[in-house]
């Protein structure tokens, strides 16, 4: 293990959430809940504010609710949160090579390697600059740990939430673990710690006094080394880089089961199309096309396909998931779906015979599915294709007379926008519209800090003047 403490650990506080309160500034200081809105939805992350109510990540939506009624419930913008991301492992990349990013708020850093920290005090000017840029561009807030080893660098991180810089010198990590719970430790989640607990450890300091062998005959020879290791502070692990994806795929949980085949059909095939945005995205092509459909009753059934070649046409990709669905019966309804092409190249080797054939199909498949929605006209909503048109709480909206705002909610056939961008210096005034007005149109999202050159804009939303759309 290292000698100086040249790993860094960056974790950005309540990413989601603080994103949220900071492009609307009627939500500052209030507590945010970002997820999934539906009975169905799970939360993504909490603001600190709403975590003092026991709101946590993963909890079911309904829960949430129940502890904080009156928190923001919000969907996410992912856009947004992939742009603030890109800014922040963008100033990582300027600190060293060695970044390797575990989601789109954390990662790892290896100081050494990029010859920007050589000892305790190099590493902390290094930590203490990296947040006063990470506020600068992009007005959030980032935890961080510094120490010699990745595992230290993340408990430091922990300990530094939020807002904080927590620097662990060598040669104090045992004294540091010793009185913690053994859950600290990576690869010790509820199972494992129920089990430790039913033995007599609890603490980290009880893992290394009961030795190795002791570890092994409780968890087997691989997870009770590995433990063991960890609970004395040994950690080689290296930063890597490029975490290479196996594979793509996305996938969407529905409010009310899904009965119509040919609503399922028109799902995997957006599904699909998504899915093959993201491959292109990440410049990879894929051999593998995988289906996965959680029926009424929570059964879930995986499909797979594998393709002559690697593709990243969407042409195949839905023609793939579409035979693959052929098989699974959907008769007592579905309430998930996704798509997803694993086996991921570089590189596309197209079977032009599966192509040809998909676009000669083409034109069978809109008009079946045209007809088919035809037969559906007047029956009941569950059936009827999905709307384009979705308001969801919390996205972005612009109106040709209030300009640039955000949806707070939607129903009865009105959604009510809260007119304020994160410019605003005082929360922005409601106003409610028809669901179908004319003048309202989804937006895209606004940077977090305002670019030079636009002033002005927030004093115009407050005022209700549109002078945006002109700068």
């Amino acid at each position: 293990m290292r000698t100086a403490p040249t790993i860094l650990h960056l974790d950005m506080d309540a990413f989601y959430a603080s994103a949220e309160q900071a492009a609307k500034p009627s939500l500052r200081g209030k507590a945010v809940v970002v997820g999934g809105l539906g009975p169905r939805g799970v939360v993504a992350t909490a603001s600190y504010e709403a975590r003092k109510f026991g709101v946590h990540s993963a909890m079911p939506m309904g829960q949430a609710r129940r502890l904080a009624p009156n928190a923001a419930y919000l969907v996410p913008r992912f856009r947004l949160y992939r742009e603030i991301s890109e800014q922040v492992m963008g100033l990582l990349r300027e600190l060293s090579p060695l970044v390797e990013p575990l989601s789109l708020d954390e990662a790892f850093v290896d100081l050494e390697a990029g010859e920007t920290a050589w000892d305790e005090a190099s590493a902390h000017a290094v930590g203490v600059r990296l947040r006063t840029d990470i506020r600068r561009v992009t007005g959030l807030t980032g935890s961080v740990g510094i120490a010699a080893s990745k595992m230290l660098a993340k408990i430091g991180s922990e300990e530094a939430k939020p807002d904080g810089l927590v620097l662990i010198r060598p040669g104090t990590e045992r004294a540091l673990l010793g009185p913690k719970s053994v859950r600290i430790l990576p690869g010790v989640g509820p199972a494992t710690g129920d089990h430790l607990r039913r033995a007599g450890i609890v603490t980290v300091e009880e893992i290394a006094e009961a030795g190795e062998d002791e570890l092994v005959r409780l968890l087997g020879k691989a997870h009770g080394s590995h433990l063991y290791a960890m609970a004395l502070a040994h950690d080689d692990r290296p930063v890597v880089a490029e975490r290479d994806s196996k594979s793509v795929s996305v996938e969407d949980t529905y409010d009310v089961d899904i009965h119509d085949r040919v609503r399922v059909r028109m799902e995997v095939q957006r599904l699909a199309d998504r899915c093959v945005e993201r491959l292109r995205a990440a410049d990879r092509s894929g051999r593998t096309v995988v289906l996965k459909v959680r029926r009424y009753d929570f059964s879930t059934l995986t499909r797979s396909e594998t393709l002559r070649g690697p593709t990243d046409d969407p042409a195949v990709v839905r023609e793939s998931a579409a035979r693959l669905l052929e098989g699974v019966d959907t008769t007592g309804g579905v309430r998930l779906l996704g798509v997803g092409v694993s086996g991921l190249a570089d590189f596309t080797q197209e079977d032009l015979f599966a192509q040809a054939a998909a676009a000669e199909r083409a034109g069978e498949v809109v008009e079946d599915a045209e007809a088919a929605a035809d037969e559906v006209v007047g029956e009941a909503a569950p059936v009827e294709p999905v709307v384009e048109r979705r308001w969801m709480a919390g996205h972005d909206v612009r109106h040709a007379e209030f300009g640039a705002g955000w949806v707070q909610g939607s129903g009865l056939g009105r959604v009510t926008v809260r007119f304020e961008t994160p410019y605003s210096q005082v929360p922005g005034r409601v106003r409610t519209f028809r669901v179908d007005d004319p003048e309202l149109e989804p937006a895209e999202p606004l940077p977090l800090v305002e670019p030079v050159g636009r002033v002005g804009v927030a004093d115009a939303v407050e005022t209700g003047v549109d002078v945006a759309a002109g700068a």
